[in-house]
């Protein structure tokens, strides 16, 4: 790869002494695994370039699955995001990271994504909205296609009010049965229109996304979510001595 392209960083880690393995997200090329050779000395130029959330023009070379990186340059500062949201930003990295083939492209999932940061880091309240849109987004850019807005068994219109049940590989079917997999007309034309103007729409959001997902990601579970329960978690307080004091116990 000879020319530069617009990158972001989805992880990295430490490779030898001195190098780094990145795992980025390209504009032109989706998803490379590179090696970051000396990234890791004191004095090289790529350290503080080479962390997730940071525009980037990156060039890169070699033969095989494994390439080298070239150059890094920023474009501009780290998008701004700490607390919940920067959990939220480390969750899509992951999805990425877990769900994209390697050197498959996905430009227009790239702009996806970078808007997704982008209101992360402007948004001063719940991040849920665009992590809900920007998931169907990335299921509907690998190619997962299902029809929000007809019954799969008669073909016809849905309805606001009537439930429907979700089929995997043949989409929503009209039922009585209310359970996980179960959706009203109204929130799957919320789901059609990636718009989910209350907490109900929402949540019925969330609950497609994780079933769609779940093939993608298998039974491995997402380190981000883990940790953001670490984040969230409340110190538990002593009977004994009303001090804080920390908790082995997990939240799901």
């Amino acid at each position: 790869m000879d020319g530069w392209q617009r990158a972001f960083v989805l992880h990295s880690r430490p490779y030898s002494e001195t190098s780094l393995m990145l795992d980025v997200f390209t504009e032109q090329e989706g998803r490379q695994r590179l090696l970051a050779k000396g990234a890791r000395r004191r004095r090289s130029g790529l350290k503080g370039a080479l962390q997730p959330f940071t525009p980037l023009l990156i060039r890169w070379g070699g033969r095989g699955e494994l390439k080298t990186l070239r150059d890094a340059d920023p474009i501009s500062l780290a998008l701004p995001l700490s607390g919940t949201v920067l959990y939220s930003g480390l969750y899509i990295n992951e999805l990425l990271s877990r769900v994209l083939a390697n050197g498959v492209t996905y430009s227009a999932l790239f702009f996806d994504y970078l808007r997704c940061l982008q209101y992360l880091a402007a948004s001063d309240t719940t991040p849920e909205q665009a992590l809900r849109q920007f998931e169907l987004a990335l299921l509907h850019h690998i190619g997962y296609g299902v029809d929000f807005l007809h019954c799969a068994g008669s073909g016809q219109e849905v309805s606001d009010t009537m439930t429907y049940r979700y089929r995997e590989e043949k989409g929503f079917i009209a039922s009585l049965v209310v359970d996980n997999s179960s959706f009203t007309g109204r929130e799957l034309k919320a789901l059609a229109a990636r718009e989910f103007p209350d907490a109900e729409t929402l949540r019925a959001a969330k609950r497609f996304t994780r079933i769609a997902l779940k093939p993608y990601l298998g039974g491995k579970p997402l380190k981000s979510r883990e940790l953001f329960r670490q984040f969230v978690r409340p110190p538990l307080v002593s009977k004994e001595n009303g001090r804080s004091g920390s908790s082995s116990s997990e939240k799901g």
